[in-house]
């Protein structure tokens, strides 16, 4: 099983993930704040006190996503790209 074994939040809801496998990918976590139980994310201040466990990403109040989900539903991210590169390009989207 592909576990997270490190997330970096991202002023833009996103996440930086990475892999067991060392893949680094972003998750887009701004489809799910409309769902009652992550609507406490859309606070940024709440939603950058991510954490690891269990070999997923899960916040204070025990929100998670699996990794299989933030695995299978994340971009991969190029070693020299930037947030900024990503924020660039979906803006050009």
């Amino acid at each position: 099983m592909i576990k997270v074994i490190e997330a970096k939040t991202n002023d833009d809801f996103s996440l930086d993930l990475k892999f067991s496998d060392g893949k680094r990918k972003c998750f887009d976590v701004k489809p799910y704040l409309n769902y009652e139980v992550f609507k406490p994310l859309k606070d940024l201040k709440y939603f950058k006190r991510v954490k690891i466990a269990f070999g997923t990403v899960q916040w204070t109040d025990e929100q998670d996503i699996s990794s299989e989900t933030l695995y299978l539903e994340s971009k991969e991210i190029r070693n020299n790209e930037t947030i900024l590169n990503r924020l660039n390009a979906h803006l050009e989207a």
